[in-house]
This record gives structure tokens, C-alpha cells and sequence, in this order.
């Protein structure tokens, strides 16, 4: 079996991943804030994570995949309100929009999606816990963690204070004892949400609540936690800090989570995606121009640590491998293998396992195909096995070939009359009437539809 590396951004180095229990492997991501419509970087987020639970799922025997759902944070209640909607009815909406658009790009739904409202009471008592351990106070209806009380902080970003301070993403407010205390609770007045909670009427701060989530759903500690670079800091800074807090395991971060999986952003056109560049690349939209395949094969095609440059040439660049991929599918059609066979090369494996390499995986899936020409019957059938097990592993490959390449399939003309077209074709070309032969096929072409001749007779493909 292959020994699986990732990149451990807690201590920031590749490391041979190592289960805290190998017959259950637990994973935690932090999963969308549902105000709106989710953009190309949450997918790449998204999509990142399903090949690695994937993997995981080839080494071991059980895996738990939890991704949570920010159900109440400030800028849903202000998205709530600027559309005059109930924050529930808005979060469900967009939770739904978000799993419909992911299970497009191949995303496959985590084992356990908890909400961020449905665990409040796990909430509560883990700030309880803070107070015991003397991390967390309260001061003008606020409920902080003081993060001078806990000396690892920063081991995750590897930011000094100074750094912190400028790069905490909140204001240094009067009621702080420390300006990098961040907030656990804050005060809800009406008509805003809140619960009530032994410090008032509040809502959650947004760290507390996947501390909260990731322990109700996986134990501590659990095996990877992952989520966009981003969130580095302070979001899962601050999670370290809550969990190895509360749990009186100041000197062991890993006591919450033994391995950081961070994925790098997605950039446009060489541009940070931006509301005011006007640049930012809505999933929900894209799905309506392009294959969600393709669109997963983009975002895959750059190493999950890299910036992604996102643009058109690389998305179509993305869709001609695929349809190549399709064809030699197509074209082993009567090829028989093993319905069983799960057989991903050993090559394959071993970029995978190599922080998941998916450009070198790409690569040599291409390898693969340039094979097929020169190889025997039983090479080919090999050959076919390992493409498909390859493509069932990273979530590509799932369609049929000829409905994918457009093969028998139009949205233009009716079946039957361009059968008929093709009929009149062949009649035209015996009697060498090729002027007619090629009128047809002209006229097939602005309907968006290409035939071949091939040796068992003509056949036809949509190409829109």
C-alpha cells in the first residue's frame, strides 16, 4: 500500500500521515457560510477535499467526512435583512443551492454536515469550559478568549504578535483586555437572532463554532482538519487555541486536530477575485456553460497548494483532455474488463500519496492514453481498467462516452432527420453527386452536428 504525505501546515512540512486510530479516519472542513451563491474558490475548496476523502477511503477502512454549514454569522443576518427574509429561510435556501452546485462538479456529500444553530448547546459548554480554565471572560455583554493565556497561539500561521494584531480581521475594541482577544458571544439585541445563554441573550462568535462542531461530530483528537488558506488566520489559529484551551492541552495543539490540510486560492485572470474588480466566478453560473466535470478537471489541474489561475483557455484546455479521455473510452467500447476491476496504477497511487499530486496524476493519465495506439488486445484492456479505476478515484470519467461526446444526442434538429440528411448524403456520394454530399453535411454543420464516415457506416455527434 502506498504511505500517504501531506503537507502539515502545523509545523509546515510534508509528513507521513500517520491515523490516531487506522481502522476510523477522521476529517473535518470547514464548509460554507450560506448567505449566497458559493464562488469558483469555495468549489476548489470543495472539490479538493472529496479527492483527498476519496483517497483516504482507497487506504483505509472507514473514513468520516464532516464539512459544516454557518448557518448565523454577521453577514447573513445583514443579507437577511437587505432581502427581508427569516435568517433560517435564507441559510436553507442557500445550503441547498450549495450541495446542488458542489454534487455537479463530482463533489460527493459529507458523512455528517452539521449546523452551526443545531449546536448550541455544545457552544455554551465549551466556553463554560474556557471560564474554568481561566481563557475566556466577559466585559460589556461580550464573552472573549484572551489570547495571551495561551502560549501556542501562533503555532499555526507562525505569525508573532505584531503580526497577529494587524492581521486579527477585528476591530480593537474597548471591552478587550488584549487587542488580539477575539469574541466567543456577542449580545443580540432585537429583532436579531440570539440565543439565551448564561451571559445573556447572544449569538456565537464564528470560531467557537467549529470547535464545537468538529468535537460533537469526530472526538478529539481527530485526524485532519483542512479548509482554504485563508482561514489559517485566525480561524483555525483560534480554533487550536479554543479546543487545547478548554481541554487543559495548552502545550499540545495537536491534541485537537494532528494534521492541517490548506488548500491555496483561486485567482481570475491573474487577479484576486474581488466585488469590485467584478471578477468573482459564481459556481452557480458556471455549471450553466460548462460540464461540471470539466470544471472539477480545472480544478484539479494545478496542485491543491498552488494558486489556481482561473481562465477560459485553462477551462477549455481542461474540456479537450476530457473529451480525448472520452474517445479512447469510446473507442475500447467493445473491450471487455472486469466489472470489478479497481485497479489505479501503482504510479498513480504514488503521486496521489504525494500530497496528492494531481498535476503529475494528470499527466500520467495522459500517458495512459498515448498508449493505446501501439498496444495489444490484453494491453488495451489493462490500459482501459486503469483509466477508468483512475477516473471512479478522482471523480472524473462517470459519463457515458458517446452520450458525453454528443454521439446520437442533439438539441438542434430531430434524430430521425438527421438520419434522413445523412441517408441523402450517402445516396448523393454514390452517385458522385458530391456537390449535394457536401451541401448536406454543410447544412448538418450549421445545425451543430458532425457525422464520420467510418468503416461501419456513418455516424453523428453534436458538437454544441
Amino acid at each position: 500500500m502506498a504511505t500517504l504525505k501531506i503537507q502539515n501546515t502545523l509545523g509546515d512540512a510534508k509528513e507521513e500521515f500517520v491515523p490516531v486510530n487506522t481502522s476510523h479516519v477522521r476529517i473535518y472542513a470547514c464548509g460554507p457560510t450560506v448567505y449566497d451563491y458559493a464562488h469558483i474558490g469555495n468549489a476548489r475548496m470543495a472539490v479538493v477535499n472529496d479527492l483527498l476523502v476519496r483517497l483516504l477511503r482507497k487506504l483505509y477502512p472507514k473514513v468520516t467526512y464532516v464539512s459544516n454549514i454557518t448557518d448565523i454569522d454577521d453577514k447573513i443576518i445583514e443579507a437577511a435583512q437587505n432581502t427581508n427574509t427569516p435568517f433560517q429561510k435564507l441559510t436553507r435556501k442557500f445550503e441547498k443551492i450549495y450541495n446542488k452546485d458542489m454534487s455537479v462538479l463530482g463533489v460527493l456529500p459529507p458523512d455528517i454536515q452539521p449546523r452551526a444553530t443545531e449546536h448550541i448547546k455544545e457552544m455554551i459548554e465549551l466556553t463554560k469550559k474556557l471560564f474554568a480554565t481561566e481563557h475566556a471572560y466577559e466585559k460589556d455583554g461580550h464573552v472573549l478568549f484572551h489570547v495571551p493565556s495561551f502560549k501556542k497561539y501562533g503555532c499555526l500561521s507562525r505569525r508573532n504578535r505584531d503580526e497577529q494584531i494587524a492581521g486579527s480581521r477585528v476591530e480593537v475594541a474597548p471591552y478587550k483586555k488584549d487587542p488580539t482577544d477575539f469574541v466567543l458571544w456577542k449580545p443580540s439585541h432585537n429583532p436579531l437572532p440570539g440565543w439565551d445563554t448564561p451571559w445573556g441573550f447572544c449569538r456565537p462568535g464564528w470560531h467557537l463554532e467549529c470547535s464545537a462542531m468538529s468535537e460533537k461530530t469526530l472526538g478529539l483528537p481527530f485526524d485532519i482538519h483542512s479548509g482554504g488558506m485563508d482561514l489559517t488566520f485566525p480561524h483555525h489559529e483560534n480554533e487550536i487555541a479554543q479546543s487545547c484551551g478548554a481541554h487543559k492541552k495548552i502545550d499540545n495543539p495537536k491534541y485537537f486536530a494532528k494534521y492541517w490540510f490548506h488548500n491555496g486560492f483561486v485567482i481570475v485572470n491573474g487577479e484576486k477575485m474581488s466585488k469590485s474588480i467584478g471578477n468573482i466566478k459564481l459556481v452557480h453560473n458556471l455549471i450553466n456553460n460548462y460540464h461540471g466535470e470539466v470544471l472539477r478537471l480545472t480544478l484539479l489541474s494545478a496542485h491543491y497548494r498552488q494558486p489556481l489561475n482561473w481562465t477560459v483557455d485553462s477551462i477549455n484546455q481542461n474540456s479537450v483532455m476530457l473529451d480525448r479521455l472520452y474517445r479512447v473510452i469510446k473507442e475500447l467500447k467493445k473491450i471487455e474488463i472486469d466489472s470489478e476491476s479497481n485497479s489505479v496504477p501503482d504510479n498513480i497511487m504514488e503521486s496521489l500519496c504525494d500530497d496528492l499530486n494531481t498535476p503529475k496524476v494528470l499527466a500520467e493519465l495522459n500517458l495512459l492514453a498515448n498508449n493505446i495506439s501501439a498496444a495489444s488486445a490484453n494491453e488495451k484492456k489493462k490500459i482501459k481498467e486503469k483509466i477508468l479505476a483512475t477516473g471512479k478515484l478522482i471523480g472524473i470519467l462517470q459519463y457515458d462516452p458517446e452520450k458525453w461526446l454528443g454521439y446520437g444526442h442533439s438539441q438542434t434538429l430531430d434524430s430521425k432527420n438527421i438520419e434522413n440528411l445523412i441517408k441523402k448524403r450517402n445516396e448523393a456520394r454514390r452517385n458522385k453527386n458530391f456537390a449535394l454530399a457536401d451541401s448536406i453535411r454543410n447544412e448538418l454543420k450549421t445545425n451543430k452536428i458532425e457525422i464520420e464516415d467510418t468503416k461501419d457506416g456513418t455516424i453523428w455527434r453534436s458538437i454544441e
